[in-house]
């Protein structure tokens, strides 16, 4: 919702100002300025990169105008699973959890938390590595190495849209020259008209120019910060869950390994442990 509201400001801000100063919005609309400058840079985009990256920028599109889904309700949600996974292995012993990590879709333990389970690659963070655990053949240090060069894996495939967008915003300015150029090449070669006539062809070479600068600055080239933003944000629920799973392997008792991840979230999403703590007992008591 914000992108749509930062656009309308964008766009409000500088024709509004063009208009208000006397300018004539029709002389801005130039489509073969937008096709040379647009296509140009998608064509770049496509020599400069492969099909998994295009595929992975596709798929990250539709996420950017929707509001982030780590709210301090998923996290809370989050911990209370984790706790109660944590307390039956306690109580029960590891291999009591085998066959919900098996099929979480189908888990009684897993079911009572929809909002984690329907994140599918958290979910299966949290599977894989409870699975390292029932196996009991490695120690906290070899699964927290396994774990940060999954993360580091995650982390840069996560940011392949946002650097395929982010060289998109770049290459936009240059483009707005070459179009810009070539309109000056246009003029050039229609030296002899009337004055009035030069002066619009002018206008028109330097539109591209503008065009370029503002999708860059304006349209394309936020969006991939918004998309590192939104990476940083799914990162912090894998370390939480990492937090609490080696805290658990350290020996700590689940309600202090879910402290333990509760202390690595943003303060903006991050519960007080009044707040956890109340969760979890309203878990309960379901």
């Amino acid at each position: 919702m914000l992108v749509i509201v930062g656009y309308f400001v964008v766009v409000g801000s500088v024709f509004g100002g063009f208009v208000m100063s006397g300018g004539h919005l029709a002389v801005l609309f130039q489509p073969l300025e937008l096709l040379m400058i647009g296509g140009a840079a998608v064509g770049a985009s496509l020599v400069g990169n492969n099909a998994k990256s295009l595929k992975a920028t596709l798929k990250a599109l539709p996420s950017i105008f929707k509001g982030s889904k780590y709210t301090k309700a998923l996290y809370m949600e989050l911990m209370t699973m984790m706790f109660d996974v944590l307390t039956k292995v306690r109580k029960e012993g590891l291999m009591s959890i085998e066959g919900d990590i098996e099929k979480p879709d189908d888990s009684p333990l897993f079911s009572k938390y929809a909002s984690v389970v329907h994140d599918h690659h958290l979910m299966e963070f949290v599977c894989d590595y409870l699975r390292l655990m029932v196996s009991g053949n490695m120690d906290a240090f070899q699964i927290e190495n396994l774990m940060d060069n999954e993360l580091e894996t995650h982390h840069h495939e996560a940011a392949v849209p946002a650097h395929f967008i982010a060289k998109l915003g770049d290459g936009l300015p240059a483009f707005g020259i070459v179009a810009a150029v070539m309109g000056v090449v246009h003029t050039m070669e229609s030296v002899g008209i009337p004055p009035a006539e030069l002066g619009i062809l002018i206008a028109h070479a330097l539109v591209g120019t503008f065009l370029g600068i503002l999708l860059a600055y304006g349209f394309i080239g936020p969006l991939a910060s918004l998309i590192e933003q939104q990476n940083e944000e799914s990162a912090k629920a894998f370390q939480c869950t990492k937090v609490i799973l080696l805290a658990s392997l350290n020996g700590y008792a689940p309600a202090l390994a879910v402290e333990f991840g509760r202390k690595v979230l943003y303060s903006t999403e991050r519960p007080s442990f009044r707040e956890l703590e109340e969760h979890i007992k309203q878990s309960k008591s379901k």
